[in-house]
């Protein structure tokens, strides 16, 4: 399966919907002036739709962009930050391919557990 993937890989999510018929030149427009960064840098930026069923993520690579869209074929949704304050989300690669395999990456495990004694 083609991901992104390169050294050093920065990770923006933009937390707010938007409408996915936008392409690589609106995409780009969107990571320049809305999220205020660079999108001829090495980073791939998210945006998923009203409903966070399908999600597309931008790149510059070396000549040009890819725009990669998947789309869930099923009745789930993509875990997306909806509570955060920020407009922007930076993920690690780890995190981007966790969100694209369908993990909630913002779900904590379990809740810590603290014993006072033993037995």
């Amino acid at each position: 399966m083609l991901r992104p993937s390169a050294p050093d890989l920065k990770v923006y999510l933009h937390r707010a919907p938007i409408d996915l018929r936008r392409g690589r030149n609106g995409l780009a427009a969107m990571a320049r002036e809305v999220m205020q960064k660079d999108p001829f840098s090495n980073t791939c930026f998210l945006f998923t739709n009203t409903n966070y069923s399908a999600l597309k993520i931008l790149a510059w690579d070396i000549n040009g962009f890819s725009v990669w869209h998947k789309l869930i074929e099923s009745r789930e949704k993509f875990s997306w930050p909806r509570l955060f304050q920020e407009d922007v989300v930076e993920l690690t690669s780890e995190q981007l391919h966790w969100l694209m395999d369908g993990y909630d990456v913002w779900a904590r495990p379990h809740k810590p557990v603290t014993f006072t004694h033993v037995s």
